[in-house]
C-alpha cells in the first residue's frame, strides 16, 4: 500500500525489497539527489561537494540505503520559495549565482517531499541529507553563512498552507545560531522555534532574551551554550527548556535543523558533543514527535565542516530516526 502510493505521488526512487527489515523498524524516508554534489562556491571551501559525498559514501557502507524509501526533490517549486522569501530576494541569488539559486532550490525541494510523504502518511519520519544548508538565509538578496533559501522555514509554511497544520516546531541543534529562522517566525505564535548555539559565533544573534515579539512572545526559545559544551549541556537544555515547552505547544509537525558542527572536532565549531549524544537528541525528538503529532518528523542537514564527522553523526541521526539503534545500546 505504501509502496504504491509513494510510486503514484512520483515521489518513490527505490525502496527496500527487504520488507522483514523495513517492519521491525520506523518507516523512513532519505532524501538524496547527485545534484546535491554539484554547487562548489570556491577551493578549499568548507562547504564543498566533499560533503555530500563523504556522506554518500557512509551510508553506502552502513547499508542502509536498502532499508529506507529514497525520496527525489520536488521540482519547479519557485513558488514555494515565496512562502519565505520575496521575489527580489530570489530574483538577486537568480541573478547573482545562477547555480547557486539551482542547488538551493533542489535542496528545498527534497525537504518539500519529505513533508508530503510524512504529512501524507506515508512516511514515519524523514532525513534530508541535502546542501547547501539554509537556517541563515532571510531576505538580504546574497548568500548568508553558505545559505540561499531557508529550508526548514519554507517547509514548516509549506505544511501550514498544503496541509492545514496550525503548530510547527522547528529545533535547531546546529553550532551557530539559526537566525534565518528566527527572522522567519519572531512575530509568529503557530511556529515554536528552539535553537541550541553559541552566540558568541558567527552570526552574532541568538540571545537568550530574544524570545519573540507582540504574538510570537514566547514562542522563540535561544539557548547560548558556550564553546566547549557536549553532550551533557546539549542534553541537559533540550530536557530542561525543549520538552516543557513542546508539552504546552504540542506541535502538529516536527522539523530538526540538523546542524553536525556541533559534533566534536568539527572545523568550525568548538562544541565536543559525540555520535552518541546526537542518538539521545534524536530520541528525545522522536519521543516528542510520538507525543504530540503522531510521530511526523522531518530532519533536514545544515551544518557540519569534519567530513568523516559530520557523515558519521548523520549516520548516527538516521540510524536513530529508523529505531534501529537506541542510546540504551
Amino acid at each position: 500500500m505504501q509502496r504504491r502510493d509513494l510510486l503514484k505521488l512520483g515521489l518513490l526512487s527505490a525502496v527496500s525489497s527487504k520488507t522483514s527489515a523495513i517492519s521491525q523498524t520506523a518507516l523512513t524516508g532519505l532524501v538524496l539527489d547527485p545534484g546535491f554534489a554539484n554547487h562548489h562556491i570556491m577551493p578549499q571551501h568548507p562547504e564543498s561537494p566533499a560533503r555530500y559525498k563523504r556522506l554518500r559514501d557512509e551510508l553506502e557502507v552502513s547499508e542502509l540505503l536498502s532499508k529506507v524509501t529514497l525520496l527525489k526533490p520536488k521540482s519547479k517549486i519557485e513558488s514555494e520559495l515565496l512562502l519565505i522569501h520575496s521575489a527580489n530576494h530570489v530574483a538577486s541569488i537568480k541573478r547573482h549565482d545562477p547555480d547557486a539559486h539551482q542547488a538551493a532550490m533542489l535542496a528545498t525541494g527534497g525537504v518539500l517531499v519529505a513533508v508530503d510523504a510524512v504529512c501524507k502518511g506515508l512516511l514515519d519520519n524523514a532525513f534530508c541529507a541535502s546542501r547547501p544548508p539554509g537556517h541563515h538565509a532571510t531576505n538580504t538578496g546574497k548568500e548568508e553563512g553558505f545559505c540561499y533559501y531557508n529550508h526548514v522555514a519554507i517547509a514548516a509554511r509549506y505544511a501550514q498552507k498544503r496541509y492545514g497544520l496550525k503548530r510547527i516546531l522547528i529545533v535547531d541543534w546546529d553550532y551557530h545560531h539559526g537566525n534565518g529562522t528566527e527572522w522567519a517566525f519572531y512575530h509568529d505564535a503557530s511556529v515554536l522555534f528552539f535553537s541550541t548555539h553559541d552566540a558568541e559565533a558567527y552570526p552574532g544573534t541568538g540571545s537568550p532574551e530574544k524570545t519573540g515579539t507582540g504574538s510570537g512572545k514566547g514562542f522563540n526559545i535561544n539557548v547560548h551554550l558556550p564553546c566547549g559544551s557536549g553532550d551533557a549541556e546539549i542534553i541537559s537544555a533540550f530536557e530542561e527548556k525543549l520538552i516543557p515547552a513542546v508539552t504546552e505547544f504540542k506541535p502538529d509537525l516536527i522539523l530538526i535543523s540538523a546542524g553536525f558542527d556541533s559534533r566534536e572536532e568539527d572545523l568550525l565549531g568548538c562544541y565536543k558533543v559525540s555520535d552518541q549524544g546526537f542518538i539521545q537528541l534524536t530520541e528525545i525528538m522522536l519521543r516528542l514527535a510520538k507525543q504530540h503529532c503522531d510521530g511526523k518528523l522531518v530532519s533536514v542537514l545544515e551544518g557540519g565542516y569534519n567530513l568523516t564527522g559530520n557523515a558519521k553523526a548523520s549516520v548516527s541521526h538516521l540510524k536513530t530516526l529508523m529505531q534501529i539503534v537506541s542510546s540504551a545500546e
